[in-house]
């Protein structure tokens, strides 16, 4: 499934079509409700905790991260539509306390305050960030990686979920630095 799903980012025509598309580091893709939960609770999220979602999209990880947690919660995405549908939605829930979206580049960030981040990117994304992570993070900082691996990595935990509900399956890594 996985396989199929990388090749249906490319055949989708999502990657790599403009300048502004090679700048991407992922096609938005969302993640369902119940993953995200998942992905929060592998994490180990606890209230006050500060978490990073790498490729925010519509917002869904930061929120449950602010109102579920009450951990303060960053997203970072460059899409300009999705920043500001997911800075809306934060604005609406009034929760612009505990959660932020920046408009940016994931690779030019500081995350060296981050208790768990989280990740949905493709094999090559996880790869161009891992450096940055390695860098930056500080010591047992937990990393959630949503179904493909960060290689040269060796995941503390892995998580299957056979059915997210919507028929897909996805795994789960969770990696501590």
């Amino acid at each position: 499934m996985k396989n199929l799903l990388f090749l249906v980012f490319f055949a989708s025509g999502l990657v790599a079509q403009d300048k502004k598309d090679v700048e991407k580091l992922a096609p938005y893709y969302p993640t369902p409700e119940v993953i995200v939960e998942k992905m929060l609770e592998f994490g180990e999220l606890k209230k006050g905790e500060r978490m990073f979602d790498l490729g925010s999209g519509d917002g869904r990880i930061v929120l449950m991260a602010a109102e579920k947690y009450k951990a303060v919660s960053t997203g970072v995405e460059f899409d300009k539509d999705l920043w500001l549908q997911s800075t809306e939605r934060i604005k609406r829930l009034k929760l612009d306390k505990l959660a932020n979206i920046i408009h940016g580049d994931i690779m030019v960030q500081d995350y060296s305050s981050a208790n768990l981040i989280t990740v949905y990117l493709l094999p090559i994304s996880n790869d161009k960030v891992r450096p940055l992570l390695e860098k930056h993070l500080k010591k047992g900082t937990r990393i959630v990686a949503h179904d493909f691996e960060i290689a040269g990595w060796t995941p503390e935990k892995t998580k299957h979920i056979d059915d997210d509900g919507e028929g897909r399956s996805h795994t789960l890594y969770l990696y501590r630095r």
